[in-house]
Order: structure tokens, then sequence, then C-alpha cells
């Protein structure tokens, strides 16, 4: 049976197109760069200091470079033929508007995986496309030029307001995000009585009689003919010729929530607040999700950040696809699945006797490096985009998601990674010391670069170096040995001072095994019923 849960490492448009099958897919949901113009930094936990570690997540300023112009031709070119003539000519008249700059930019690479997500999502499925009052204007415009022509339908604009976030003095506090709602057609999926909140106390007094059997209800009246579908008509006398009508109070659970919701952002305290920049709340996702699918549908979020939307899908019984573009991303989501619902989420799980499998993984992980050929791939990219990926994905892998990254493209001091195990200081006090990663891809390397990392270790007063390399380097092993050890006076372990590890070997499963303190905030674990409890909270 094909595995539905699939987790994509890599650019959400090629994963699109090469691994998603047209009119697969129940109902998407994006969180998009909004093209804010802002750099955006992932939360780590406090270690024993008052700064609190960042690392850079992602970047939300565009510019018109080779991507965009690539993205422009095959927009106007309709490649592969799923862009609309209306969509083709909102680019190029967009293009003698803006100017081949940044916004436009931003709205090609929109336009193309719009027009994806429009050909994988099936004739009743639902596309939810979340964005702020920056560029929705324009974003609107792209997808009605994609869905409408072709039978789709414009449903909703959803205001999400909340009240958190820094406050201003020189405008009007911005304090809403913008939600699209579009469908593939007018059959789809939409569960009015999976949303209803509770009537208001006000209310609940306007049904003030009560039937033969106890039921409360309201008279309400309507001129001209009534069909009867909002209760059981009654004679009364009148002068009027009305339709009158018993309005039951028990007649459905509530009322539907309106086109704006008042749902909290996530706070620095909340239990499920896990440092990622951009993370959106999971009830706002379990609107959603519960609105316009059902169990065993396949839900796709194509900008995955820190896995709310597939966290929630699982949650709620729905099959999933994510794909995000970093491996920051992938990490934590990996992190988070694996707090929240059992290691064997992203473990398969082996007899350790007969190492046959018991029970196979419940999610496909695709585009991390499997084999060393495709770590020499993405060491090798030169997408901007992706800057500092092979230095990521090695780095977390290695340290079991344990390191915080070190995001400066230059200047980085000779280091990609760090990470803090506890030991006692001069004091005899409990102290937090610092274990530092260098990543290198080179083919050949000389022990100088063994020593360099030993003055980093030096300079920086931390305890272990780290150099983790593309290829083995067995000149620089033997280098690393005369640099001594480290002793732990705590867990009284001792460990080399500069320990050199190839990407093969961590490709056979070997990880950093040290006594490190937790840099990423762990998620509620999940129960069955759907409930969430706490196990753990920074």
């Amino acid at each position: 049976m094909e595995q539905k849960n699939k987790l994509f490492y890599g650019d959400n448009l090629e994963v699109l197109r090469n691994h998603v099958k047209d009119e697969s897919v129940d109902l998407c949901y994006i969180d998009p760069p909004f093209n804010s113009k802002r750099n955006y930094n992932q939360i780590y936990n406090n270690v024993g200091k008052e700064d609190t570690a960042q690392a850079q997540a992602f970047v939300d300023t565009w510019t018109w470079n080779s991507t965009a112009n690539e993205g422009f031709d095959e927009i106007t070119s309709n490649k592969n033929r799923v862009f609309t003539a209306q969509s083709i000519n909102l680019i190029l008249g967009l293009e003698k508007i803006l100017g081949k700059g940044s916004l436009l930019s931003y709205l090609v690479s929109m336009t193309q995986r719009i027009a994806e997500i429009y050909r994988v999502l099936k004739p009743t499925g639902s596309f939810y496309l979340h964005c702020d009052p920056t560029a929705s204007h324009y974003l609107k415009l792209v997808c009605d030029c994609i869905f409408c022509p072709r039978g789709g339908d414009y449903k909703n604009e959803i205001i999400w307001i909340y009240r958190e976030r820094e406050l201003s003095k020189k405008h009007w506090n911005k304090k809403h995000d913008v939600i699209f709602f579009y469908t593939k057609s007018n059959n789809y999926s939409f569960n009015p009585n999976e949303l209803l909140e509770k009537y208001s106390e006000g209310t609940i007094k306007k049904f003030n009689y009560t039937d033969e059997n106890g039921r409360k209800f309201q008279i309400r009246g309507k001129s001209g003919n009534y069909t009867g579908k909002q209760g059981l008509k009654i004679e009364l006398e009148t002068t009027n010729p009305n339709d009158v009508y018993r309005d039951y109070l028990d007649k459905s659970g509530g009322i539907l929530p309106r086109d704006w919701w008042d749902i909290p952002f996530i706070n620095r305290a909340a239990k499920e607040r896990l440092g990622y920049p951009t993370q959106k709340p999971e009830a706002l996702l379990e609107r959603i999700i519960k609105a316009s699918s059902n169990e065993g549908d396949l839900i796709l979020d194509a900008y995955c950040g820190c896995g709310t939307t597939i966290a929630v899908a699982e949650k709620l019984n729905r099959n999933w696809i994510g794909i995000d573009i970093t491996y920051q991303s992938i990490s934590l989501i990996l992190k988070r699945l694996e707090d929240s619902f059992g290691g064997d989420f992203i473990k398969e799980v082996v007899d350790k006797d007969t190492k046959q499998i018991i029970r196979p993984a419940r999610l496909l992980l695709d585009g991390v490096p499997q084999d060393f050929e495709s770590a020499v791939a993405l060491a090798n990219k030169q997408d901007d985009r992706v800057r500092k990926e092979f230095e990521k994905w090695v780095v977390l892998t290695y340290s079991n998601n344990r390191a915080i990254i070190n995001d400066k493209k230059g200047g980085d001091g000779g280091i990609d990674g760090t990470a803090f195990i506890v030991d006692y200081n001069d004091k005899q006090e409990q102290d937090f010391k610092q274990v530092i990663f260098s990543v290198k891809s080179n083919k050949t390397l000389s022990p100088t670069v063994i020593r360099d990392l030993y003055g980093t270790v030096e300079r920086e007063k931390a305890v272990i170096g780290y150099l983790l390399t593309l290829y083995p380097m067995p000149n620089l092993v033997k280098e690393a040995g005369k640099y001594g050890t480290y002793q732990n006076k705590i867990f009284g372990h001792t460990y080399p001072k500069i320990e050199v590890i190839s990407v093969q070997e961590i490709l056979e499963g070997k990880k950093m095994y040290l006594p490190t303190v937790e840099v990423l905030k762990k998620a509620e674990r999940k129960t069955q019923e759907g409930l969430t409890k706490d196990i753990f909270n920074s």
C-alpha cells in the first residue's frame, strides 16, 4: 500500500511537479512567505544565559534574479500547461506596472506554486492561502486567475485577528492575517457541524418557550412562503399573514463561525510554542481541517515550517504531505512528530534478534540524504536560497537536533553550530560548557584545519570540537588524536578534545553521544483520543 504520510525536503515547486499526482489532494493549506522584507529567526531554549539563542530560519526578502527570470518564462510560455490565459496575462500586465523587481519576483514564485496546487487538488478539493495585507491584494488576483476560469470558486476572505506582537504609535496596530478560501468546483467538502460555536448566554435566554417534550424554543415569523428548514411551522393568531414557526434550541449545537476568527496568537509561555518564528496555533489549523476535509482525506502543506498542519492532520486522522526547503524546518518537524506521536512514528521498529521490520515508520521521508551521492549533491547546490543547507543537515543529524545552527554566511569564526554540555566550573558550580561543530566539504584538507579548530575551541572556551567532513580524512583523524581529551566532572566520562567524523559514518548511524542540553522545545504528547498531554515545557 502506498505510504500516504510523506515529508519532503526540497523546493516545493520541484516536489509538487515530480512527486504529487494530479487530482490526489483533498485539502491544501499554505502559509508561505508574505514578502515582508524581514529575516525570521528560530528561537532556541535559553542555556544558562540571559540572551536567547537564535538562528535564521528563513529570509522573506525577494530579488529579481535568474530564478525569477526562469519562473517568468515558465509562466508566459505556459510550461506543463498548468497556467490559465488569465494568469499569464496577469503576470505580463504586472511586469509592465511593477517592473522586474522584488514584488514581481515574489508573485512569479507564488503563481508557479498555486498553479501546481490547483493541478494536484481533487475536483472536490479546497485551498486555503494564508497571507497578510502586505501582498494579499495581489495574491487574490493570482488565485482568481488560476481557480475561477476553470470552474473553481472564491468562497471567503477570512480575517484571523489576534492581540499579540509589538505595538506601534506610528500607524494603526497590525493585528490580523488574511486567509483566502477557494474550491476547485462547487462540489466540495464543508462540515458546519464540526465548527459550531456555543450560543452566548444572551442568545440562550431568547429561547423562552418549552414544548410538551421539554424542548426549549423561540417563536420566529417570516413573511411569504417559508420552506421550514429552520424549524417546525406552527399556527398562531396573528394580524399578519406570516409563516410562524418554532426555532428549537437543540436543533444545532451552536452557530457557525463568521469570517473573522478571534483565535489567540501563540504567546511566549504557551505549551505548544516551539520557537519557530511564524508558527500558527493548532486551533487555527483544526478549524480549517475539520471544515474542509474528512477522516482519511489527504492534506497538503507545501510550506511546512514547523509542521503545525501535519501535526494537526495526524491528530485528526487525516493523511498528509508536507514540504519544506530548509533542513532546520525538517529536523524540527521530525522532532515534533516524535515527541507528539512516539519514536516509532519516524523510525521503523526492528526486531533485535531477527533484524526484521516489526512495524514500518509511519511516514516516508524524501529528499534527505540517504547515501553518499545525495550528500555530495546537497553540498554542491549553488542556489543561494538553500545556502548552508549541507552544514545544517550534517550538524543537526550528527547532534540528533541538539545543536544551534550558526547561520552567518561569512565570518562565522569557523563555527557552524554549537551544543551545550553540563559540567562544573572552577567554583564547582553547575555550568554549561560549549561544544563546537565545524563542517568542511572539501575533498582534501591539511592538518592545519585541526589546529585551527583547536584554536577556535580554546578561543571560545569550549570543551570539545567536532570536525564534520564530507569526505573521509584519515590524516585529520590522526592529527586530532594529538590534542588530548576532555573529562566531564559531573558524569565522569572522558571524550576526545577534537574529533573528526565523516558523512559516511553519519549515514551509517553514528551520532553524538554527549549528555547535551535540549535546545529545542518539546512538543506536547498527543493521545489516541486527540487530547494533549504536556510532557515538557521550557
